[in-house]
């Protein structure tokens, strides 16, 4: 796996990796006179996203050189209120663009559509010697929701096995799309979530990094992080109701990953695709998005979300 996520923010310039030969003459190149693409290109917002905008860049930078992409980690709100101000060209987003932001855009005269580029996991990650295995919404909830006194997992409601461990909580920021989808989905309000905890703000690899060396550690964070790490850190099942469900591939792709299954974005601006290296890197982007997503430890998208995006990027050329 090729690590895209060593840097805040990266403007990739490095020759084409591991799958360069597979995505080679894929919507990428030149115009269609034969004229070289020339440009730069502004990506910024969610720091989930940003490994998946960067793989991209690189492999289309790799058959463009003219082409300079730089990929920001604002978070999913800090990169659409730049976006929706007309300060980039694409917003990278974990969760989908909302209201107060589409009126923004709207002031603004940025028109936009929501393309899927992959699919995320939302894993709950434990220390490697917890011995839970599973754990239900409810106990999340009692854990993390707002005004919560939980100061140990001997204190969480029907926990099997009892384990008398010190909680230490870790999450993303305020901006984070992450940070939204887990309150939405586990407190049931967007941005309610408990506050004494150990905030990460974009830095993903933190989270990692108190987890795997507190034995009462939690942390919450997209899968690819989780994929790169499971040498340093255990993913709980998660019980939605239904029964313990693994985050996987394939509990992802068939649904039955709830509620923290999810699909990823990026957002490009109407203006900017009328700019010939900008249509040409998405649509290079959505050809190519299942082989970025395996590279970078992501879920892929299925035929239909595939074609999905493709209709969405029909939408804005049109």
């Amino acid at each position: 796996m090729h690590n895209w996520r060593s840097k805040a923010i990266i403007t990739v310039a490095v020759p084409v990796l591991a799958i360069t030969a597979a995505a080679c003459g894929e919507s990428g190149g030149t115009e269609g006179g034969g004229q070289e693409l020339s440009g730069n290109i502004l990506i910024d917002g969610s720091s989930t996203v940003a490994p998946l905008s960067e793989g991209a860049a690189e492999l289309f930078m790799g058959q463009n050189p003219g082409v300079k992409i730089t990929v920001g980690t604002a978070g999913t709100g800090g990169g659409f209120e730049k976006f929706c101000n007309g300060e980039t060209d694409i917003s990278d987003a974990s969760r989908p663009i909302e209201a107060e932001e589409t009126k923004l855009c709207d002031k603004n005269g940025v028109k936009t559509e929501q393309i899927a580029v992959a699919n995320d996991a939302l894993t709950v990650m434990v220390h490697k010697d917890n011995p839970v295995d599973c754990i239900t919404t409810e106990q999340l909830k009692q854990i993390w929701e707002p005004g919560s006194k939980l100061k140990s997992w001997s204190e969480i409601d029907g926990l099997k096995p009892a384990y008398d461990e010190k909680l230490e909580l870790y999450g993303p920021g305020t901006d984070s799309g992450t940070f939204d989808y887990f309150t939405e989905a586990i407190n049931g309000e967007e941005g309610a979530q408990r506050t004494d905890y150990n905030n990460i703000g974009e830095n993903d690899n933190a989270g990692i990094t108190g987890v795997s060396g507190s034995k009462g550690g939690m942390f919450y964070g997209g899968y690819s992080y989780y994929a790169e790490n499971k040498d340093k850190v255990k993913a709980l099942e998660i019980d939605g109701g239904n029964g313990c469900v693994e985050p996987t591939i394939e509990t992802v792709q068939d649904g039955s990953y709830k509620p923290l299954g999810r699909e990823l974005y990026i957002y490009p601006a109407e203006k900017s695709m009328e700019r010939p290296e900008v249509k040409s890197f998405v649509q290079f982007y959505v050809d190519n998005a299942n082989k970025v997503a395996e590279a970078a430890g992501f879920i892929s998208l299925t035929g239909q979300q595939l074609s999905e995006s493709k209709d969405a990027i029909a939408k804005l050329t049109s």
